[in-house]
């Protein structure tokens, strides 16, 4: 473990100052674009005898790392917590049945458009894929990742209306779609299809069982911090409901994901108000940035490393490039028809609509699900696709998307 944490930090840290030095893209971008160039160049190089064993060894790294479990099991409870430690909930108690809407609804409708698309198209593509893995691509894929574009929608100016409505879309559907994908990974498992009832109790339970824990350990931790004020162990308390919290989530079986949402958001506005002096404060937003910014990186030079797991070919390609459209039109009829078509109601600038659908970006969390998938040719079509999705919506939309705001906030002045 000590030597896999130090490859990836000094990778990491290595690829940082080369995009900082040179390239000049946002820090997740760049890194990205970065590991994803090298690992291109490594297969390049294999292909004409010329690695001298480093794409075995890469390789051989990425299988050791397990990614999936890295992600779900690990980083996954600091990113949610230091996103939602930000988030004003007083503002977005404005936008909480948007929020809601198109966390739930939203996640639910894209999963069976997505999957029902991709099932009805891939048999034209020579790539036939069963229902099942087709409606667990979708649901895998519908949650967008608010990690890179968050950054370039505040350097382009965006209105605080529409970092809060994606922000919060963000945080919370990732924990829906978490449990709807393992709502399907059940089904799977087992062969059979549960009963309604069966299907609502266990998502009542993960999901409800999720937000209500993260409740209870908001009040624990938010309660610890206004008992004292000393800044070093109040940084340690909210590191250890993070860690702890997660783990304790895992064996009730319930969502972990939604639970450090509610927690960071509890923690950040309930906590940071009422149970923290401006020392702590500043220390615990500083450490927590801080987290937030270096597994990010870490993360993103983890999904441009992932290339060479990646099985490609012709039709795989195709269905890709059919899979990022059939996931932008999903986007489009989930989240972007009813912003349109409700905007004045929703008191959002015009154009909002083509924000979120093209800032709707998507992450490590899709393919560290795909990753999660029982081994067989299914999973890697699956992991392709996914693969695919993923690369175009951070380098293409990502680096596209501060260009639409502005010329969103021209039209909105």
């Amino acid at each position: 473990m000590l030597d896999i944490a130090a490859i990836c930090l000094v990778v990491t840290a290595l690829l940082s100052y080369l995009n900082h030095r040179f390239v000049r893209l946002p820090t997740t971008i760049g890194v990205m674009v970065i590991a994803l160039g090298f690992s291109l160049l490594i297969v390049a190089l294999s292909a004409a005898g010329l690695d001298h064993g480093l794409r075995r060894y890469e390789e051989s790294f990425l299988r050791t790392l397990d990614f999936s479990e890295v992600l779900m099991q690990g980083m996954l409870s600091f990113l949610l917590f230091a996103g939602a430690l930000h988030v004003d909930i007083a503002a977005l108690k404005q936008y909480r049945f948007t929020v809601a809407g198109l966390a739930l609804v939203g996640t639910l409708l894209s999963t069976v458009l997505v999957g029902l698309g991709m099932w009805l198209a891939l048999p034209f593509l020579g790539v036939p894929l069963p229902l099942l893995y087709c409606l667990l691509f979708g649901a895998l894929i519908s949650p967008t990742d608010p990690i890179a574009v968050m950054g370039i929608l505040k350097s382009a100016g965006a209105p605080k209306t529409l970092e809060l409505v994606i922000s919060g879309e963000s945080l919370f559907n990732d924990g829906v779609g978490v449990v709807l994908f393992s709502l399907l990974l059940g089904v799977l498992a087992s062969g059979g299809l549960p009963t309604a009832t069966e299907g609502f109790t266990l998502l009542a339970h993960e999901a409800g069982g999720g937000i209500v824990f993260g409740l209870a350990l908001g009040l624990i931790t938010v309660w610890l911090l206004k008992t004292i004020d000393q800044y070093q162990v109040e940084v340690l308390i909210t590191l250890a409901a993070v860690v702890g919290g997660y783990a304790l989530a895992a064996h009730l079986h319930v969502s972990g994901p939604l639970a450090m949402v509610v927690a960071g958001l509890m923690v950040g506005n309930g906590g940071r108000a009422r149970a923290m002096s401006d020392t702590t404060r500043r220390y615990v937003d500083m450490f927590w940035e801080l987290i937030d910014e270096i597994l990010n990186a870490v993360l993103f030079v983890l999904i441009g490393m992932e290339v060479l797991v990646i099985s490609f070919s012709a039709p795989l390609l195709l269905a890709g490039a059919v899979a990022i459209l059939v996931a932008l039109l999903a986007r489009w009829l989930t989240v972007g028809l009813p912003v349109r078509a409700g905007a004045r109601w929703l008191q959002l600038p015009p154009g909002s609509a083509r924000v979120l659908v093209w800032g709707g970006l998507r992450g490590g969390i899709s393919v560290a699900l795909a990753l999660s998938l029982p081994g067989g040719p299914e999973r890697d079509v699956v992991l392709t696709l996914t693969y695919c999705v993923v690369v175009f919506s951070i380098l293409v939309q990502g680096l596209s998307i501060g260009r639409l705001v502005r010329t969103t906030g021209a039209r909105a002045e």
